[in-house]
């Protein structure tokens, strides 16, 4: 039987295994099973690293056991699981019996109709937002990621959680600082980008020079990271650079647009060489709000500290009299772009939310003409036939 015990010579300590964890664990080591972080997620298929005398190994595990119908409880890369490694099917070391609940998740919403969240990572301590900065800076965007990352709490009750705030701690990376052109006009964009996200730590970075990489490896050590960009953010490269080896296919940024082409087409969990793990993800085209009320309050706290003086509880922020919001647009106080910004994730997020609502209870009202229909049949039954 497996004890989760954890010190620090235990296996899985550096891919984020911890009291919290261990605990979560206790009744599933009961039953014989084994822990393992999903490294990778292909086709009802997981890849695991499990503890293997003082190291670990790389199993492969079926996932029919957690199937579900819910897309934000399949299995997914960074997710903590119990493991039955006894005799399975051909091909796997085993199936995945059960997944311990997630602290933090990244959850974009589908690009489908249906009211649907995407779980792109999960159990995270940091949200890295890669932004090249061989193209013009896109503040919204790095608004929209930030509201994302804010809004990372996955399950109630978390053990240990990384962050007070409850969710993962977002770094904005600007990534090919080579390509900016001098020093001045990095700092420039740097401070272009910390006035949208204030009090998150930004970097320049350059994979091709190195300028940047050490800060970045300090802040990134002894937890878990997810590198999160559109394609051409120089993602793949920035992983080769961090884990000190080429473990990512690189492709030339497309001369006709220049956009990156998809070069990662999963997303895989590494370790990285001075400690820490590190999720790369495919090049995102859209990052959809999904339930990210508070990661907005976050993001756009001084928008939020502003309206809260506005005369009206209920403003618009348009022309209402009274109105601190363009009272602080009309003084430069406040930018045009990031209130427009703000409103604009406000009514998408709020638009996504009033869809789940309504998806939800129109399940509900289906599961409950199923159910009064078995009624009607069961009662038909113990009548017995008429006549």
């Amino acid at each position: 039987m497996f004890s989760p015990a954890l010190s620090t010579a235990h296996p899985l300590t550096a891919y984020g295994w911890d009291p919290g964890f261990a605990e979560r664990f206790t009744p599933f080591a009961e039953q014989g099973l084994c822990p393992g972080r999903i490294v990778r997620v292909d086709r009802g298929r997981v890849d695991a690293v499990v503890p293997d005398g003082d190291g670990v190994r790389t199993v492969l595990a079926d996932t029919a056991p957690v199937a579900t119908g819910d897309p934000m409880r399949v299995p997914c890369t960074g997710d903590w699981a119990a493991l039955d490694l006894g005799p399975g099917k051909a091909h796997v070391d085993g199936v995945v019996r059960a997944l311990l609940p997630r602290r933090t998740a990244f959850v974009r919403s589908t690009s489908s109709k249906r009211a649907e969240g995407q779980v792109l990572a999960t159990n995270l301590d940091h949200v890295v937002i890669c932004v090249s900065l061989a193209e013009p800076l896109d503040l919204g965007r790095i608004e929209r990621f930030l509201a994302l990352a804010m809004s990372g709490a996955a399950d109630e009750e978390p053990l240990a959680a990384p962050s007070p705030a409850g969710g993962a701690r977002p770094v904005v990376v600007l990534t090919k600082a080579d390509l900016a052109g001098t020093p001045e006009g990095v700092a420039h964009l740097v401070t272009d980008t910390e006035s949208v996200a204030p009090g998150v730590p930004v970097l320049a970075v350059s994979a091709t020079t190195g300028d940047g990489l050490d800060v970045l490896r300090a802040v990134l050590a002894g937890g878990t990271s997810v590198l999160l960009g559109r394609s051409g953010a120089g993602k793949s490269t920035l992983v080769n650079a961090l884990v000190g080896e080429e473990v990512q296919r690189v492709q030339e940024i497309r001369d006709r647009d220049g956009k990156g082409r998809h070069t990662t087409t999963t997303r895989d969990l590494r370790p990285l060489p001075g400690g820490g793990v590190l999720i790369d993800t495919p090049g995102l085209r859209g990052v959809g709000m999904w339930d990210a009320e508070t990661g907005l309050a976050r993001t756009f706290a001084d928008v939020e500290e502003l309206a809260a003086q506005c005369r009206f509880h209920d403003c618009a922020h348009r022309c209402e009299p009274g109105c601190a919001v363009q009272e602080a647009v009309e003084s430069g106080e406040l930018s045009v772009r990031r209130l427009e910004s703000y409103g604009k994730l406000q009514r998408e997020n709020q638009h996504i939310v009033a869809k789940t609502d309504a998806r939800l209870r129109a399940e509900i009202r289906r599961e409950w003409r199923q159910k009064q229909a078995l009624g009607r049949h069961m009662a038909e039954r113990k009548r017995g036939p008429r006549g």
